[in-house]
């Protein structure tokens, strides 16, 4: 069954979703996880904008700063608090969130007449995601690289130590990865806590000694920059994104704490505190404009920085984990979808659903974040790149999210052309400025998405053409299950229970085949396995099992239909335990079962099914595919492996 095909009315348990009761625990924790990214963006956003080498300099003056702190605060109230916490957070596939949830609500309900617009929307959310992939490798990097640049307030002349330092964090940080977030955990809200008050606590300072620049808060400086000055606000855009940084986070991570904490968290901290922040450091700049080089480290007491750079660090890998989070999130869910490869994957937390571990992409990220670092080696030069990975991501969510509104909740067509225009005009002006910074460094994450999307959509398009290829290799299982019944002379039946994995109930297992063809046998018992993953996060107990005695009852075969959300992954000892024995005419010894894998060998054909650069990338991605036996959680002294070859 593909993600289209799955059935609507599936209702998944969301126990762990439901805080119509919200307890502080909870929005402690989702200011630990999901605002690290967006809360650290203070540091770098308006040294950025005001950055005297960027190739198009704003000019430092009362009337641009407070253009640019208007611009900053307005940016964030569109895009953050109207776009993501007001509308498209109101959309979820049963409690997910993140662009990959979008995108499969849009392929369950959009309407036979809307199918082919709602294939290509899924498809440009399948680049929004790619793009995603990019936002995970800029985000340790440039958010790890501002912290320890705040050591040159500090002490002058450090600056060749801050590339070094960043390297060694951002090792230990991934090397940590394989041992989870959940020892750790419970820390991360009060440090963001901490972290929020502090800056906030600051911005303040700064505006008790310029609250001229209270005035900020009104829209019509933004305005007033933006059009009267639109040949240098135009390409200030491109750093004022940086504010919004971490919005697809507030989305990604709704699944783990639900809209009412997150939008909590927004209003009664995090919104404020970052407020605050850019009004002070705007104030700091009306004071004095020769603290541009970094006025959010400046703005505090001489004593005060070194512990504020401690902080700021923290709060930065508290950023960058919630990102490589959400990355594993993204492949795992692409994996599950079809997209990608299966992946290796480790739980690492069992209390906490979504805490997840996928060790080929993080040592990809790694290497990639590092690879960064010395390239760019500073923040200032990575910001070019980071805001078109940003504003990429968001324009194409609020994409999809008015398709939604308009197809699902029927929204009035006026509504969404004129409100929905507007949403999407300021998206789009953004995207425009970043492309002014293509040469900069922007071209960057459209490299990495481009690679990302081309690598997932030829590993859908090559999984298809091996799945027709091998449903004829295959043949009909009803057909061949007949024929074993009725075979001359009677196949040798040898005790135990097999367990033979397919991936429907339509064909026959490969490795089934092989055994009666040439070994002449079959088991007593045999159960014929399929694993369906439906474009829903999670499904009960209750609803994971379909048994079917394939219209022979008594032979000693049944064919199983076992059904997962693409939040989970799948346990087949597990599943077997929880069969009764009138289910599969007679009891399984599940700790005596043997298992039998069809294992595929990929070869280049010469059929025009892909161009041949395909084929070889499709073949190559093949290579990362996670172990059968240890994703189905198999015992690797009772599996058997039978191989076959399929052309592409």
């Amino acid at each position: 069954m593909t993600e289209s095909e799955a059935p609507p009315q599936l209702a998944t348990p969301h126990e762990h979703h439901d805080h119509s009761k919200l307890k502080a625990a909870v929005v402690i924790g989702a200011l630990g996880v999901v605002f690290g990214d967006i809360g650290t963006s203070p540091i770098y956003t308006l040294q950025t904008i005001f950055n005297p080498a960027d190739p198009h300099p704003v000019p430092i003056s009362d009337g641009n700063i407070l253009g640019v702190v208007s611009t900053i605060f307005w940016s964030v109230m569109i895009i953050v608090t109207l776009t993501y916490i007001s509308l498209v957070m109101r959309v979820n596939n049963d409690g997910e969130g993140g662009i990959m949830a979008l995108i499969t609500l849009l392929r369950r309900w959009g309407s036979s007449h809307a199918r082919r617009g709602a294939v290509f929307l899924a498809a440009l959310g399948i680049f929004g995601a790619s793009l995603f992939f990019g936002d995970s490798m800029i985000t340790p990097a440039i958010s790890v690289l501002s912290a320890i640049e705040g050591l040159e307030t500090v002490r002058p002349g450090f600056e060749s130590w801050v590339v070094p330092i960043t390297a060694v964090i951002i090792v230990i940080l991934f090397a940590f990865q394989r041992h989870g977030t959940a020892a750790v955990g419970r820390l991360f809200g009060p440090i963001m806590i901490a972290w929020f008050t502090v800056i906030g606590a600051a911005g303040v300072w700064g505006v008790i000694d310029q609250p001229r620049i209270l005035e900020a808060l009104s829209p019509t400086y933004a305005i007033g920059f933006v059009a009267g000055n639109f040949h240098i606000a135009f390409f200030a855009l491109a750093a004022v994104v940086l504010a919004v940084t971490g919005a697809e986070a507030l989305y990604a991570d709704m699944g783990h704490f639900g809209r009412k904490a997150i939008v909590v968290g927004w209003l009664g901290l995090v919104l404020p505190a970052c407020t605050l922040s850019y009004l002070g450091q705007g104030a700091l700049l009306l004071g004095d404009k020769s603290k541009l080089t970094s006025p959010f480290f400046l703005l505090v007491p001489d004593a005060a920085r070194l512990p504020l750079v401690i902080l700021a660090t923290a709060a930065t890998v508290i950023a960058a984990q919630a990102v490589i989070t959400g990355a594993y999130s993204v492949a795992s869910q692409a994996g599950q979808l079809g997209y990608l490869p299966r992946l290796r994957i480790a739980h690492t937390s069992e209390s906490t659903v979504g805490q997840i571990y996928v060790p080929w992409i993080n040592w990809l990220l790694m290497i990639a974040v590092l690879v960064l670092v010395f390239a760019f080696r500073s923040s200032a030069a990575l910001a070019y790149a980071y805001g078109m990975a940003v504003v990429g991501t968001i324009t194409i969510t609020t994409l999809l999210f008015l398709y939604f509104a308009r197809v699902r909740w029927h929204a009035p067509k006026w509504l969404v052309i004129i409100g929905g225009g507007l949403l999407l005009a300021t998206d789009l002006l953004f995207v425009s400025a970043n492309l002014t910074k293509l040469v900069h460094g922007a071209w960057l994450p459209l490299l990495i998405g481009l690679i990302a999307f081309t690598v997932m959509t030829t590993w859908q398009r090559g999984r298809q053409i091996v799945t027709a290829e091998r449903d004829k290799a295959e043949g009909s299982l009803q057909e061949f299950v007949d024929h074993m019944q009725n075979r001359t002379p009677a196949l040798t039946r040898v005790p135990g229970t097999a367990i033979f994995l397919n991936r429907g109930k339509q064909t026959a297992p490969l490795a089934l085949r092989a055994n009666v063809e040439h070994n002449h046998v079959r088991h007593d018992h045999v159960i014929i396995l399929s694993i369906e993953t439906l474009p829903v996060p999670r499904l009960a107990d209750d609803q994971r099992v379909v048994v079917d005695d394939l219209g022979c009852a008594g032979d000693g075969m049944t064919h199983v239909s076992a059904r997962y959300g693409y939040m989970e992954t799948p346990d087949v000892p597990a599943l077997l335990r929880m069969l009764k024995a009138d289910q599969t005419e007679g009891a399984i010894s599940v700790p005596e079962a043997s298992y039998f894998l069809s294992k595929i060998e990929l070869t280049r054909g010469d059929s025009h099914t892909m161009a041949p650069w395909r084929k070889r990338l499709f073949i190559a991605t093949s290579y990362i595919t996670a172990d059968a036996a240890e994703y189905f959680s198999l015992p690797r002294n009772r599996t058997v492996i039978m191989g076959s070859r399929i052309e592409v």
